[in-house]
């Protein structure tokens, strides 16, 4: 008998004493980090509202109760039950029955009815009809990527189930090694922005968090190193955030040997299979080679294992994940592991905003240890003082006047997560309160779809702006001006041709996508503006033009060639970026609870990397480090 099964047993043992005589466990096991219990008696099982709470508190695990099948009021009586325990007001669109769970999927447009206070309705449900519920939102804008990613799940469901018993295995294994250390070899973003990518080890587990691209470049993160092979070897990956400079490569660890776990927030796991789908089509419109296929973005999202903010996760014997609202795009996370029994606490700070923007509460950096934090640099150098967001509010105003004025049209590369639906925001209000004229919005490329999925999960944005998605008609991303453009080529034409309109295109970094486009139909008309509002990488053709290159290369898809000449203006709204300035950086760092010993600044440019560094050490008295990639660094 294996060590987790003689651990299974003794936990069916505690179990069943805890639990009154009346009351069955027909098994045990785990499901990824879950330990999930079966019983005939699921209905005596949610009367007793505190017995799972004090068996979570006894074993130190979370809890999940199945049925078993002959415990379960079929289907067909057990769909009206539900409904009628369940107020109208929640809106319920959907009730899908799982048997091979014992689980019923309620969709509804307000979760939190069907809930009920501290989970009283869900308890009802599952007094009078046996299944054990799962609740998800209606999405208030229909997005084809959640119902895709819901469909593909549940289509997976005994396959998935599987993959989870296998990884609960491997979380709650026998730790072999007797020693202790922490390392940390850098695979990628040191002294660069892009191609985000870390190995986290111990003697008993190797964790890679992130695998991204770099914009602007093929250069893709150093899995050859022995530290990251075999790639099937390694325990776990964590994914901080979906933007493709931290995702992009996901899917090629499962092209080449990788089966493991992916750990992230629900909504990353959604934009990531968005992104990464996008990257291929990108890659294929362009006459590039992309490095693996639909079929790897498809394993990637079936082995990820969703987490919520706060919640403290086993990932390995030796390993617990926490992850932390990180303020930069929706489903960001600051990822905490606590490594051993109290030996050693690590941060990764993946992209921040330290402040509240109109979307995102700011980053979170209270933790109750931390010796050693990961800190990205992207604005860590010396002047990286970004304007303040209500001037640069002020200002983007100012350019829409200004170019309507002229009759012209004011083109935005945006990035289809975060400053997109942070400049709708903006967009929505000015235009309500009459600073700027009522205009079409145009979004072009994955803009609309991202929106969508922003909507499927107010609860990750700012408390006020989830009260208005809960009500369509305040729901600002659903404000009649903002039009989404899917009609191609003949419908920017159209646009191009006529009144004053603000279009918002991907890619942010102008390196592919529609926003090629955008710039041949506009690039010549002196009447537009072309408006930065964040991040440019060096190498990409957005640094290039916002540094005044007039002139620029069309060598991408549908027979572009030779170069174009740009006429329009250009201009640069800083204040919009999703990372945090350098006072931003200073301020999460200073303010940490409590504050690191040790600091490694990466993800920025080689001087800014090296400015903050050198910040923090002189200010706070802090060892930090400027590493190059390929470094590792030994901890205690």
């Amino acid at each position: 008998m294996s060590t987790v099964d003689k651990q299974l047993d003794e936990i069916t043992s505690t179990i069943t004493d805890e639990l009154p005589n009346d009351i069955s466990v027909s098994d045990v096991t785990y499901e990824g980090p879950e330990l999930v219990i079966y019983t005939r008696d699921p209905k005596k099982f949610a009367r007793n509202g505190d017995l799972i709470r004090t068996l979570a508190g006894k074993l130190r695990k979370r809890i999940t109760v199945r049925p078993e099948p002959d415990a379960l009021t079929p289907p067909e009586s057990a769909r009206e039950t539900v409904r009628s325990v369940i107020p109208d007001d929640a809106d319920v669109s959907n009730v899908d029955f799982h048997e091979d769970t014992g689980e019923v999927v309620i969709e509804a447009a307000k979760p939190g009815m069907v809930i009920g206070r501290h989970g009283s309705t869900l308890r009802e449900i599952t007094q009078e009809v046996g299944w054990t519920p799962e609740v998800v939102r209606t999405p208030p804008i229909e997005s084809s990527t959640v119902s895709n990613v819901r469909n593909f799940l549940k289509q997976e469901r005994e396959e998935r189930r599987d993959i989870l018993e296998r990884v609960g295995r491997q979380i709650h294994r026998e730790e072999m090694s007797d020693g202790e250390w922490v390392r940390i070899t850098t695979l990628g973003c040191c002294r660069e922005v892009g191609r985000a990518s870390f190995i986290l080890s111990t003697p008993e587990t190797r964790i890679l968090i992130d695998c991204g691209d770099k914009p602007g470049s093929d250069d893709a993160p150093y899995l050859q190193v022995p530290e990251a092979n075999p790639l099937n070897s390694i325990d776990a990956v964590v994914l901080t955030h979906a933007h493709l400079d931290h995702s992009a490569l996901i899917p090629l660890l499962f092209k080449y040997g990788y089966d493991g776990p992916i750990y992230t927030t629900e909504p990353t796991r959604d934009l990531m299979g968005l992104l990464q789908l996008d990257y291929l089509d990108v890659a294929a419109k362009e006459g590039r080679s992309p490095p693996y296929d639909s079929a790897m973005v498809r394993e990637a999202v079936k082995h990820t294992i969703p987490i919520e903010y706060g919640d403290v996760t086993d990932i390995a014997p030796d390993v617990k994940l926490t992850m932390h609202n990180a303020g930069h795009i929706l489903g960001s996370a600051v990822s905490h592991f606590h490594i051993g029994e109290g030996h050693y606490n690590v941060a990764f700070s993946g992209d921040i905003h330290y402040d509240d923007t109109r979307l995102f509460n700011g980053a979170v950096n209270d933790f109750p240890r931390v010796e050693t934090l990961v800190m990205e640099s992207t604005y860590g150098g010396r002047n990286d003082y970004k304007t303040d967001q209500a001037d640069s509010e002020e200002r983007l105003v100012e350019i829409i006047n200004e170019t309507a004025d002229r009759g012209g049209k004011v083109l935005v590369p945006s990035f289809a997560v975060g400053r997109s639906q942070e400049i709708m925001l903006v967009l929505e209000e000015a235009m309500r309160n009459g600073k700027i004229p009522e205009m079409p919005v145009h979004l072009d490329g994955m803009i609309w779809e991202a929106t969508a999925i922003h909507s499927t999960y107010p609860e990750y944005l700012r408390d006020d702006l989830r009260d208005r998605i809960f009500h369509d008609d305040e729901n600002p991303f659903l404000a009649p001006q903002f039009n989404h453009i899917d009609e191609g080529e003949d419908e920017r034409e159209e646009v191009a041709a006529g009144d004053p309109a603000i279009i918002l295109s991907t890619s942010g970094m102008v390196t592919g996508g529609p926003i090629m486009s955008w710039l041949e139909h506009l690039g010549a008309d002196p009447d537009s503006t072309m408006t930065f509002v964040g991040y440019q990488a060096q190498g990409t053709l957005g640094r290039r033009i916002q540094n005044g290159w007039d002139e620029i290369p069309m060598n991408g898809g549908r027979g572009r060639s030779g170069t174009l000449n740009l006429e329009l203006e250009v201009e640069t709204v800083d204040g919009f970026s999703g990372h945090a300035d350098r006072q931003g950086l200073e301020n999460f760092v200073k303010t940490m609870n409590p504050r690191p010993e040790k600091v490694l600044c990466v993800h920025g440019d080689e001087q800014s990397v090296q400015d903050f560094s050198s910040a923090l050490y002189h200010n706070y008295n802090m060892r930090t480090f400027a590493p190059k990639n390929l470094e590792t660094f030994r901890f205690k």
